[in-house]
Protein backbone atom coordinates (compact mmCIF):
# COMPACT_ATOMS: atom_id res chain seq x y z
CA UNK A 1 0.00 0.00 0.00
CA UNK A 2 2.42 2.38 0.29
CA UNK A 3 3.92 1.82 -2.92
CA UNK A 4 0.56 2.95 -4.48
CA UNK A 5 0.25 5.76 -1.69
CA UNK A 6 3.79 6.86 -3.20
CA UNK A 7 1.91 7.00 -6.86
CA UNK A 8 -0.94 8.59 -5.17
CA UNK A 9 1.71 11.10 -4.31
CA UNK A 10 3.90 11.06 -7.56
CA UNK A 11 0.70 11.70 -9.29
CA UNK A 12 -0.35 14.98 -7.13
CA UNK A 13 2.98 16.19 -7.16
CA UNK A 14 3.63 15.83 -11.32
CA UNK A 15 -0.14 16.17 -12.64
CA UNK A 16 -1.60 18.35 -10.09
CA UNK A 17 0.17 21.44 -12.04
CA UNK A 18 -0.82 19.36 -15.17
CA UNK A 19 -4.35 19.04 -14.44
CA UNK A 20 -4.77 22.62 -12.85
CA UNK A 21 -3.05 24.21 -15.87
CA UNK A 22 -4.68 22.35 -18.46
CA UNK A 23 -8.15 22.92 -16.34
CA UNK A 24 -7.56 26.54 -16.93
CA UNK A 25 -6.17 26.19 -20.65
CA UNK A 26 -9.60 24.23 -21.08
CA UNK A 27 -11.45 27.66 -19.85
CA UNK A 28 -10.57 29.02 -22.91
CA UNK A 29 -12.88 26.79 -25.18
CA UNK A 30 -16.12 28.51 -23.70
CA UNK A 31 -14.69 31.53 -24.67
CA UNK A 32 -13.71 30.43 -28.23
CA UNK A 33 -16.47 28.76 -29.22
CA UNK A 34 -18.62 31.88 -27.66
CA UNK A 35 -16.36 34.07 -29.82
CA UNK A 36 -16.35 32.23 -32.86
CA UNK A 37 -18.71 30.44 -34.94
CA UNK A 38 -18.64 26.76 -35.51
CA UNK A 39 -16.98 26.63 -38.67
CA UNK A 40 -14.42 29.16 -37.70
CA UNK A 41 -13.31 26.40 -34.51
CA UNK A 42 -13.51 23.95 -36.66
CA UNK A 43 -10.38 25.50 -38.83
CA UNK A 44 -8.95 25.43 -35.11
CA UNK A 45 -9.80 22.24 -34.42
CA UNK A 46 -8.58 21.18 -37.92
CA UNK A 47 -4.86 23.12 -37.58
CA UNK A 48 -4.28 21.20 -33.48
CA UNK A 49 -5.49 17.91 -35.57
CA UNK A 50 -2.42 18.14 -37.27
CA UNK A 51 -0.13 19.05 -34.65
CA UNK A 52 -1.11 15.89 -32.98
CA UNK A 53 0.90 14.01 -35.96
CA UNK A 54 4.15 16.01 -35.25
CA UNK A 55 4.11 16.39 -31.97
CA UNK A 56 5.31 12.77 -31.84
CA UNK A 57 7.37 12.83 -35.26
CA UNK A 58 9.43 15.58 -33.55
CA UNK A 59 10.29 13.88 -30.01
CA UNK A 60 10.58 10.70 -31.81
CA UNK A 61 9.43 8.38 -28.76
CA UNK A 62 12.39 9.77 -26.85
CA UNK A 63 10.38 10.51 -23.68
CA UNK A 64 9.75 6.98 -22.49
CA UNK A 65 13.01 6.13 -24.07
CA UNK A 66 15.11 8.31 -21.81
CA UNK A 67 13.36 7.16 -18.65
CA UNK A 68 14.68 3.67 -19.96
CA UNK A 69 17.93 4.01 -20.68
CA UNK A 70 19.03 6.76 -18.16
CA UNK A 71 18.07 3.81 -15.41
CA UNK A 72 20.77 1.56 -16.99
CA UNK A 73 23.42 4.34 -17.66
CA UNK A 74 26.31 5.58 -15.41
CA UNK A 75 26.34 8.79 -17.51
CA UNK A 76 22.95 10.23 -16.98
CA UNK A 77 23.96 13.75 -17.79
CA UNK A 78 25.97 11.81 -21.56
CA UNK A 79 22.48 9.90 -21.86
CA UNK A 80 20.08 12.97 -21.45
CA UNK A 81 22.74 14.43 -24.18
CA UNK A 82 22.67 12.23 -26.68
CA UNK A 83 19.17 11.58 -26.54
CA UNK A 84 18.12 15.88 -26.91
CA UNK A 85 20.92 15.72 -29.82
CA UNK A 86 18.99 13.33 -31.82
CA UNK A 87 15.28 15.30 -31.31
CA UNK A 88 17.57 18.28 -32.25
CA UNK A 89 18.55 17.04 -35.47
CA UNK A 90 15.18 16.08 -36.30
CA UNK A 91 13.57 19.66 -35.62
CA UNK A 92 15.66 21.59 -37.39
CA UNK A 93 15.36 19.37 -40.92
CA UNK A 94 11.39 19.45 -39.94
CA UNK A 95 11.75 23.17 -39.59
CA UNK A 96 13.48 24.43 -42.81
CA UNK A 97 11.30 21.52 -44.76
CA UNK A 98 7.92 23.58 -43.45
CA UNK A 99 9.59 26.90 -43.53
CA UNK A 100 10.27 26.58 -47.39
CA UNK A 101 7.48 24.31 -48.40
CA UNK A 102 4.30 26.41 -46.30
CA UNK A 103 2.14 27.69 -48.89
CA UNK A 104 1.97 24.26 -50.51
CA UNK A 105 1.06 23.08 -47.31
CA UNK A 106 -1.52 25.83 -46.78
CA UNK A 107 -2.93 24.88 -50.13
CA UNK A 108 -3.33 21.18 -49.55
CA UNK A 109 -5.25 21.94 -46.09
CA UNK A 110 -7.38 24.03 -48.52
CA UNK A 111 -6.72 27.29 -47.15
CA UNK A 112 -4.30 29.26 -49.40
CA UNK A 113 -4.47 32.53 -47.33
CA UNK A 114 -2.64 30.75 -43.81
CA UNK A 115 0.62 29.68 -45.08
CA UNK A 116 1.83 31.79 -42.44
CA UNK A 117 -0.02 30.07 -40.16
CA UNK A 118 1.57 26.82 -41.23
CA UNK A 119 4.86 28.96 -40.27
CA UNK A 120 3.55 29.84 -37.02
CA UNK A 121 2.77 26.25 -36.07
CA UNK A 122 6.24 25.17 -37.18
CA UNK A 123 8.02 27.38 -34.60
CA UNK A 124 5.50 26.21 -31.73
CA UNK A 125 6.04 23.20 -32.86
CA UNK A 126 9.91 22.89 -32.32
CA UNK A 127 9.59 24.96 -29.41
CA UNK A 128 7.48 22.30 -27.35
CA UNK A 129 9.46 19.55 -29.02
CA UNK A 130 12.56 20.52 -27.72
CA UNK A 131 11.57 21.98 -24.31
CA UNK A 132 9.44 19.01 -23.88
CA UNK A 133 13.11 17.05 -23.19
CA UNK A 134 14.01 19.29 -20.72
CA UNK A 135 10.76 18.83 -18.76
CA UNK A 136 11.45 14.84 -19.03
CA UNK A 137 14.89 15.84 -17.28
CA UNK A 138 13.41 17.51 -14.56
CA UNK A 139 10.95 14.70 -13.68
CA UNK A 140 13.92 12.15 -13.67
CA UNK A 141 15.56 14.49 -11.07
CA UNK A 142 12.22 14.73 -9.59
CA UNK A 143 12.07 18.52 -9.34
CA UNK A 144 8.48 18.84 -9.39
CA UNK A 145 8.76 22.28 -8.45
CA UNK A 146 10.64 23.67 -11.45
CA UNK A 147 8.69 21.21 -13.58
CA UNK A 148 5.03 22.70 -12.19
CA UNK A 149 6.06 26.67 -12.66
CA UNK A 150 7.44 26.36 -16.17
CA UNK A 151 4.06 24.54 -17.18
CA UNK A 152 2.41 26.85 -15.18
CA UNK A 153 4.23 30.24 -16.88
CA UNK A 154 3.62 28.76 -20.44
CA UNK A 155 -0.40 28.01 -19.42
CA UNK A 156 -0.54 31.48 -18.08
CA UNK A 157 0.74 33.11 -20.82
CA UNK A 158 -1.37 31.63 -22.92
CA UNK A 159 -4.22 32.36 -21.06
CA UNK A 160 -3.75 35.50 -20.10
CA UNK A 161 -2.62 36.32 -24.08
CA UNK A 162 -5.87 34.80 -24.98
CA UNK A 163 -7.60 37.30 -22.75
CA UNK A 164 -5.82 40.09 -24.17
CA UNK A 165 -5.97 39.26 -27.80
CA UNK A 166 -10.01 38.15 -28.05
CA UNK A 167 -11.25 40.90 -25.09
CA UNK A 168 -9.17 43.68 -26.02
CA UNK A 169 -7.92 43.37 -29.39
CA UNK A 170 -10.21 41.84 -31.53
CA UNK A 171 -12.93 43.63 -33.74
CA UNK A 172 -15.84 42.61 -35.77
CA UNK A 173 -14.28 41.66 -38.90
CA UNK A 174 -10.31 41.90 -37.84
CA UNK A 175 -8.66 40.36 -40.62
CA UNK A 176 -6.46 38.30 -37.90
CA UNK A 177 -9.48 36.39 -36.17
CA UNK A 178 -8.74 32.89 -35.12
CA UNK A 179 -4.83 33.91 -35.81
CA UNK A 180 -4.83 35.13 -32.34
CA UNK A 181 -5.28 31.92 -30.92
CA UNK A 182 -2.32 30.55 -32.82
CA UNK A 183 0.34 33.93 -31.97
CA UNK A 184 -1.17 32.78 -28.40
CA UNK A 185 0.17 29.47 -28.55
CA UNK A 186 3.58 31.13 -30.07
CA UNK A 187 4.31 33.69 -27.01
CA UNK A 188 3.33 30.41 -24.65
CA UNK A 189 5.37 28.09 -26.29
CA UNK A 190 8.38 30.76 -26.25
CA UNK A 191 8.27 30.81 -22.48
CA UNK A 192 9.43 27.53 -21.73
CA UNK A 193 13.08 27.59 -23.01
CA UNK A 194 13.26 30.90 -21.52
CA UNK A 195 12.53 29.46 -18.00
CA UNK A 196 14.63 26.50 -18.89
CA UNK A 197 18.08 28.18 -19.89
CA UNK A 198 19.83 27.36 -16.97
CA UNK A 199 19.73 23.84 -18.15
CA UNK A 200 19.44 24.84 -21.74
CA UNK A 201 22.90 26.31 -21.29
CA UNK A 202 24.31 22.91 -19.96
CA UNK A 203 23.70 20.91 -22.89
CA UNK A 204 26.51 19.70 -25.17
CA UNK A 205 25.42 18.44 -28.60
CA UNK A 206 26.55 14.65 -28.65
CA UNK A 207 26.14 11.89 -31.48
CA UNK A 208 27.10 8.38 -31.31
CA UNK A 209 26.43 6.33 -33.60
CA UNK A 210 26.13 3.23 -31.16
CA UNK A 211 24.39 4.39 -28.32
CA UNK A 212 21.64 6.67 -31.03
CA UNK A 213 21.24 3.72 -32.95
CA UNK A 214 20.25 1.50 -29.30
CA UNK A 215 17.75 4.58 -28.70
CA UNK A 216 16.47 4.87 -32.20
CA UNK A 217 15.79 1.31 -32.49
CA UNK A 218 14.05 1.53 -28.98
CA UNK A 219 12.12 4.51 -29.96
CA UNK A 220 11.20 3.82 -33.28
CA UNK A 221 8.34 0.97 -31.99
CA UNK A 222 6.78 3.79 -29.70
CA UNK A 223 6.84 6.34 -32.97
CA UNK A 224 4.71 4.31 -34.51
CA UNK A 225 2.59 3.47 -32.01
CA UNK A 226 2.27 7.67 -30.97
CA UNK A 227 1.59 7.85 -34.92
CA UNK A 228 -1.32 5.30 -34.90
CA UNK A 229 -2.47 6.83 -31.65
CA UNK A 230 -2.91 10.40 -32.93
CA UNK A 231 -4.98 8.61 -35.80
CA UNK A 232 -7.22 7.45 -32.95
CA UNK A 233 -6.97 10.67 -31.39
CA UNK A 234 -7.21 13.32 -33.89
CA UNK A 235 -7.48 11.90 -37.86
CA UNK A 236 -11.32 11.88 -37.18
CA UNK A 237 -11.37 15.53 -37.16
CA UNK A 238 -9.58 15.67 -40.62
CA UNK A 239 -11.75 13.05 -42.12
CA UNK A 240 -15.32 14.64 -41.27
CA UNK A 241 -14.19 17.45 -42.98
CA UNK A 242 -12.91 15.84 -46.24
CA UNK A 243 -15.69 13.53 -46.30
CA UNK A 244 -18.32 16.35 -45.44
CA UNK A 245 -17.31 18.18 -48.32
CA UNK A 246 -19.65 17.61 -50.55
CA UNK A 247 -22.62 19.35 -48.35
CA UNK A 248 -19.84 22.48 -48.23
CA UNK A 249 -17.11 23.78 -47.17
CA UNK A 250 -18.56 25.49 -44.61
CA UNK A 251 -20.72 23.18 -43.28
CA UNK A 252 -18.30 20.12 -43.22
CA UNK A 253 -15.69 23.09 -40.70
CA UNK A 254 -18.65 23.54 -38.66
CA UNK A 255 -19.12 19.56 -38.00
CA UNK A 256 -15.30 19.62 -37.16
CA UNK A 257 -16.31 22.05 -34.70
CA UNK A 258 -19.07 20.97 -32.61
CA UNK A 259 -17.38 17.62 -32.71
CA UNK A 260 -14.62 19.05 -31.12
CA UNK A 261 -16.31 20.87 -28.74
CA UNK A 262 -18.31 18.28 -27.98
CA UNK A 263 -14.88 16.56 -27.12
CA UNK A 264 -13.55 18.51 -24.97
CA UNK A 265 -16.49 17.36 -22.39
CA UNK A 266 -14.07 14.39 -22.05
CA UNK A 267 -11.18 16.48 -20.49
CA UNK A 268 -11.82 15.15 -16.98
CA UNK A 269 -10.75 11.63 -18.10
CA UNK A 270 -7.88 12.93 -20.54
CA UNK A 271 -6.61 15.37 -17.79
CA UNK A 272 -6.26 12.36 -14.94
CA UNK A 273 -4.79 9.96 -17.32
CA UNK A 274 -2.33 12.57 -18.57
CA UNK A 275 -1.06 13.25 -14.87
CA UNK A 276 -1.18 9.56 -14.06
CA UNK A 277 0.87 9.20 -17.05
CA UNK A 278 3.41 11.63 -15.88
CA UNK A 279 3.70 9.83 -12.61
CA UNK A 280 3.14 6.05 -13.48
CA UNK A 281 6.10 5.53 -16.20
CA UNK A 282 9.23 6.06 -13.82
CA UNK A 283 7.05 4.51 -11.14
CA UNK A 284 6.05 1.58 -12.81
CA UNK A 285 10.07 1.02 -14.36
CA UNK A 286 11.31 1.71 -10.54
CA UNK A 287 8.35 -1.23 -9.33
CA UNK A 288 9.61 -3.82 -11.93
CA UNK A 289 13.03 -4.26 -10.03
CA UNK A 290 11.04 -5.43 -6.82
CA UNK A 291 9.72 -8.92 -6.22
CA UNK A 292 5.96 -7.62 -5.56
CA UNK A 293 6.08 -5.29 -8.56
CA UNK A 294 2.97 -7.77 -10.30
CA UNK A 295 1.14 -7.15 -7.40
CA UNK A 296 0.90 -3.74 -6.88
CA UNK A 297 0.70 -3.53 -10.76
CA UNK A 298 -2.73 -5.04 -10.10
CA UNK A 299 -4.01 -2.81 -7.18
CA UNK A 300 -3.12 0.45 -9.42
CA UNK A 301 -5.23 -1.06 -12.03
CA UNK A 302 -8.27 -1.81 -9.76
CA UNK A 303 -7.96 1.87 -8.74
CA UNK A 304 -7.51 3.47 -11.64
CA UNK A 305 -10.76 1.98 -12.83
CA UNK A 306 -12.57 3.44 -9.90
CA UNK A 307 -11.61 6.19 -10.34
CA UNK A 308 -11.89 6.86 -14.56
CA UNK A 309 -15.56 4.64 -13.89
CA UNK A 310 -16.86 7.71 -10.93
CA UNK A 311 -15.65 10.56 -13.68
CA UNK A 312 -17.44 8.18 -16.75
CA UNK A 313 -20.82 8.81 -14.08
CA UNK A 314 -20.06 11.90 -12.80
CA UNK A 315 -19.94 13.68 -16.17
CA UNK A 316 -22.46 11.61 -18.14
CA UNK A 317 -25.08 12.14 -15.57
CA UNK A 318 -24.53 15.54 -15.31
CA UNK A 319 -24.20 16.62 -19.20
CA UNK A 320 -27.03 19.39 -18.30
CA UNK A 321 -24.58 21.43 -15.94
CA UNK A 322 -21.94 20.66 -17.66
CA UNK A 323 -22.95 21.80 -21.41
CA UNK A 324 -22.49 25.25 -20.05
CA UNK A 325 -18.87 24.67 -20.70
CA UNK A 326 -19.94 25.70 -24.17
CA UNK A 327 -21.94 28.64 -23.70
CA UNK A 328 -23.16 28.57 -27.21
CA UNK A 329 -26.15 26.51 -28.52
CA UNK A 330 -25.05 26.40 -32.10
CA UNK A 331 -22.57 23.69 -30.44
CA UNK A 332 -24.71 21.93 -28.25
CA UNK A 333 -26.17 19.34 -30.66
CA UNK A 334 -23.38 17.53 -30.27
CA UNK A 335 -23.67 16.63 -26.78
CA UNK A 336 -25.72 13.53 -27.75
CA UNK A 337 -21.56 11.84 -28.09
CA UNK A 338 -20.20 13.18 -24.76
CA UNK A 339 -20.83 9.68 -23.22
CA UNK A 340 -19.71 7.83 -26.04
CA UNK A 341 -16.17 9.17 -25.96
CA UNK A 342 -15.84 9.32 -22.03
CA UNK A 343 -16.49 5.59 -21.84
CA UNK A 344 -13.91 5.47 -24.66
CA UNK A 345 -11.74 7.39 -22.52
CA UNK A 346 -12.26 4.88 -19.95
CA UNK A 347 -10.29 2.19 -22.18
CA UNK A 348 -8.07 4.22 -23.50
CA UNK A 349 -6.67 4.57 -19.80
CA UNK A 350 -6.98 1.15 -18.77
CA UNK A 351 -5.06 0.28 -22.48
CA UNK A 352 -2.06 3.25 -21.45
CA UNK A 353 -2.17 1.05 -17.79
CA UNK A 354 -1.47 -1.93 -19.33
CA UNK A 355 0.97 -0.83 -21.36
CA UNK A 356 3.82 -0.76 -19.19
CA UNK A 357 4.05 -4.64 -19.82
CA UNK A 358 5.63 -4.15 -23.47
CA UNK A 359 7.86 -1.64 -21.88
CA UNK A 360 9.40 -3.23 -19.35
CA UNK A 361 9.86 -6.42 -21.96
CA UNK A 362 11.81 -4.05 -24.29
CA UNK A 363 8.99 -5.54 -26.72
CA UNK A 364 7.72 -1.94 -27.95
CA UNK A 365 6.89 -3.15 -31.55
CA UNK A 366 3.87 -5.12 -29.90
CA UNK A 367 3.09 -1.51 -28.72
CA UNK A 368 3.02 -0.35 -32.50
CA UNK A 369 1.32 -2.92 -33.22
CA UNK A 370 -1.64 -2.37 -31.38
CA UNK A 371 -1.67 1.29 -32.78
CA UNK A 372 -1.34 0.38 -35.82
CA UNK A 373 -3.96 -2.44 -35.54
CA UNK A 374 -6.39 0.63 -33.92
CA UNK A 375 -5.43 3.26 -36.46
CA UNK A 376 -6.63 0.98 -39.06
CA UNK A 377 -9.52 0.36 -37.25
CA UNK A 378 -10.22 4.31 -36.99
CA UNK A 379 -9.34 4.57 -40.79
CA UNK A 380 -11.87 1.86 -41.79
CA UNK A 381 -15.34 2.89 -39.84
CA UNK A 382 -14.55 6.23 -40.28
CA UNK A 383 -14.85 6.48 -43.91
CA UNK A 384 -17.36 4.30 -43.70
CA UNK A 385 -19.69 5.65 -41.17
CA UNK A 386 -18.93 9.75 -41.30
CA UNK A 387 -21.13 9.81 -44.61
CA UNK A 388 -23.90 8.08 -43.31
CA UNK A 389 -23.99 9.44 -39.59
CA UNK A 390 -21.55 12.34 -39.67
CA UNK A 391 -19.15 12.83 -36.37
CA UNK A 392 -21.42 10.30 -34.42
CA UNK A 393 -19.90 7.89 -36.75
CA UNK A 394 -16.87 9.05 -35.30
CA UNK A 395 -17.31 8.71 -31.66
CA UNK A 396 -18.91 5.24 -32.00
CA UNK A 397 -15.85 4.30 -34.27
CA UNK A 398 -13.53 6.13 -30.87
CA UNK A 399 -15.04 3.67 -29.28
CA UNK A 400 -14.82 0.41 -30.59
CA UNK A 401 -10.91 1.10 -31.39
CA UNK A 402 -10.19 2.16 -27.97
CA UNK A 403 -11.86 -1.25 -26.31
CA UNK A 404 -10.10 -3.27 -28.91
CA UNK A 405 -7.00 -1.80 -27.82
CA UNK A 406 -7.88 -2.55 -24.64
CA UNK A 407 -8.38 -6.15 -25.10
CA UNK A 408 -5.64 -6.45 -27.54
CA UNK A 409 -3.20 -5.36 -25.25
CA UNK A 410 -4.76 -7.50 -22.60
CA UNK A 411 -4.35 -10.98 -24.30
CA UNK A 412 -0.66 -9.69 -25.63
CA UNK A 413 0.41 -9.11 -22.15
CA UNK A 414 -0.70 -12.38 -20.42
CA UNK A 415 1.24 -14.25 -22.82
CA UNK A 416 4.48 -12.12 -22.98
CA UNK A 417 4.32 -10.56 -19.77
CA UNK A 418 1.93 -11.68 -17.46
CA UNK A 419 0.48 -8.97 -14.72
CA UNK A 420 -2.60 -10.41 -12.90
CA UNK A 421 -5.17 -7.90 -12.40
CA UNK A 422 -8.05 -8.34 -10.45
CA UNK A 423 -10.54 -8.56 -13.57
CA UNK A 424 -13.54 -9.59 -11.48
CA UNK A 425 -12.90 -5.91 -9.48
CA UNK A 426 -12.63 -4.42 -12.95
CA UNK A 427 -15.48 -5.56 -14.36
CA UNK A 428 -17.69 -4.91 -11.43
CA UNK A 429 -16.51 -1.59 -11.13
CA UNK A 430 -17.10 -0.94 -15.30
CA UNK A 431 -20.35 -3.18 -15.36
CA UNK A 432 -21.82 -0.80 -12.23
CA UNK A 433 -21.46 2.39 -14.00
CA UNK A 434 -22.69 1.52 -16.88
CA UNK A 435 -25.85 -0.16 -15.24
CA UNK A 436 -26.14 2.98 -13.06
CA UNK A 437 -25.82 5.06 -16.09
CA UNK A 438 -28.10 2.99 -18.43
CA UNK A 439 -30.89 3.16 -15.40
CA UNK A 440 -30.29 7.13 -15.68
CA UNK A 441 -31.31 6.94 -18.90
CA UNK A 442 -34.12 4.70 -18.75
CA UNK A 443 -35.70 6.79 -15.73
CA UNK A 444 -35.43 10.54 -17.01
CA UNK A 445 -33.93 9.71 -20.98
CA UNK A 446 -31.72 12.14 -22.51
CA UNK A 447 -32.60 15.65 -21.82
CA UNK A 448 -30.35 18.18 -21.65
CA UNK A 449 -32.54 20.98 -19.54
CA UNK A 450 -31.86 20.91 -15.90
CA UNK A 451 -33.55 19.43 -12.80
CA UNK A 452 -33.47 19.12 -9.79
CA UNK A 453 -35.80 15.41 -9.50
CA UNK A 454 -33.53 14.49 -12.23
CA UNK A 455 -29.70 16.01 -10.37
CA UNK A 456 -30.82 14.54 -6.66
CA UNK A 457 -31.53 10.91 -8.26
CA UNK A 458 -28.63 10.86 -10.32
CA UNK A 459 -26.56 12.31 -7.41
CA UNK A 460 -27.73 8.70 -5.37
CA UNK A 461 -26.33 7.07 -8.42
CA UNK A 462 -23.14 8.30 -8.07
CA UNK A 463 -23.44 7.83 -4.41
CA UNK A 464 -24.34 4.50 -4.81
CA UNK A 465 -20.99 3.83 -6.43
CA UNK A 466 -18.97 5.47 -3.93
CA UNK A 467 -20.50 3.22 -1.35
CA UNK A 468 -20.01 0.06 -3.22
CA UNK A 469 -16.36 1.29 -3.87
CA UNK A 470 -16.41 1.42 -0.42
CA UNK A 471 -18.02 -1.69 0.59
CA UNK A 472 -15.74 -3.96 -1.64
CA UNK A 473 -12.38 -1.87 -0.68
CA UNK A 474 -12.56 -0.56 2.64
CA UNK A 475 -9.98 1.97 2.01
CA UNK A 476 -10.02 3.52 4.95
CA UNK A 477 -9.21 0.24 6.68
CA UNK A 478 -6.04 -0.74 4.04
CA UNK A 479 -4.27 2.75 4.83
CA UNK A 480 -4.52 2.84 8.29
CA UNK A 481 -2.93 -0.93 8.00
CA UNK A 482 0.01 0.62 5.59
Amino acid sequence: MSNIKKLAGQTATYGLPSIIGRVLNYFLVPIHTNTFLPEDYGIISEFYAYVGFFVILLMMGMETTFFRFVNQAEDKLKTFNQAFSIVLVINVIFLIVVVSSAQSIANWMQYPDMANYVILFAFILVMDALSSLFLVKLRFHQKAKEFALVQFASILTNILLNLFFIYVLLKPADSIGIGYIFIANLFASLIKPILLFKHVIQYRFIMEKAQAMKMLIYALPLMLAGFAGIINETFDRILIKRLLMGEGQEYAQAQVGIYSASYKLSILISLFIQAYRYAAEPFFFEQAKKDDGNKIYSKIMTYFVVIVSLMFLVISLNIPIFKWFIPNEAYWEGLKIVPILLLANVFLGIYYNQSIWYKLSDKTKYGAYLAMGGALITLVLNLLLIPVMGYMGSAITTLVVYFSMMVGSYILGQKHYPIHYNLRKVALYLFSALGLYGLSLLIMGNELTFAWSDFIINSLFILLFIGLVLFVERPFKQFRKA
